[in-house]
């Protein structure tokens, strides 16, 4: 079936959150948030996990987290960049081995096992792939004094969530290229996939309740979801 790693990025700052704390280690009923994606892997079927986080939490996060939680699947903390696709570069180069690996933003802490075996089961059926779900407002495209251009079909467009998911060679292969072309427009894993290998990426299906932590309003939410999650285990 071939190895997979989490790797579990956790080196952001978080400005919108107007604390000193960065967000990935804020308290969401009563415990980090970073805790509820690792603790998600490790119950999962992923062989292990590579967190990633800032050179300054490293040591926090081996001690207060990873030992403190007995996250045993975690191999190794090691320490992020400076824009999120150095910290995705650096968790890979930690990731060597893996056959597939599943890339997911430790801000995200609602994420459960059937998303991670939906993204499990499309590596294996040879796509990668990253989850999403459908917006549910119509878009508008504007120009730089916003007035608007385009209003593009609401059926065709998603937002994209994560975990997102691909053979282990592929994604370093991508990550390669990006860097030797000076490349800074990236949001995310699946535009370097597509724009420096060619390669298609399929959009699975994801969660509403799979958001990711931005500002403090979206803590409230993310413990209301957490706790319909614990009720319908």
């Amino acid at each position: 079936m071939g190895k997979f790693t989490a790797i579990v990025l956790a080196a952001g700052k978080g400005s919108r959150m107007q604390s000193d704390i960065p967000k990935q280690f804020m308290e969401l009923a009563g415990k980090p948030v970073v805790y509820y994606s690792l603790h998600a892997f490790e119950a999962s079927p992923v062989d292990d996990i590579i967190l990633v986080t800032g050179r300054e939490d490293v040591a926090y996060c081996e001690n207060e987290i990873v030992k403190k939680y007995h996250f045993n699947k975690v191999r190794t903390v090691v320490e992020g960049g400076s824009q999120r696709y150095w910290s995705v570069k650096n968790g890979l180069a930690a990731a060597k081995g893996a056959e597939y690996v599943l890339i997911h933003d430790g801000a995200r802490p609602c994420i459960d096992q059937k998303l991670i075996g939906r993204c499990l089961q499309e590596l294996q059926n040879g796509y990668c792939c990253t989850v999403g779900m459908p917006v549910k407002d119509t878009i508008k495209v504007v120009d730089g004094a916003h007035f608007g251009i385009d209003t593009p079909p609401r059926d065709t467009l998603w937002q994209i969530q994560t975990p997102q998911c691909f053979p282990y060679e592929k994604i370093v292969s991508a990550y390669e290229k990006m860097e030797q072309s000076g490349d800074s427009d990236i949001t995310d894993d699946t535009m370097i996939i597509e724009r420096y290998l060619g390669v298609r990426t399929k959009v699975i299906l994801g969660d509403y309740c799979n958001l990711k932590i931005t500002t403090p309003e979206d803590l409230n939410l993310a413990e209301i979801f957490l706790r319909k999650m614990n009720e319908n285990c």
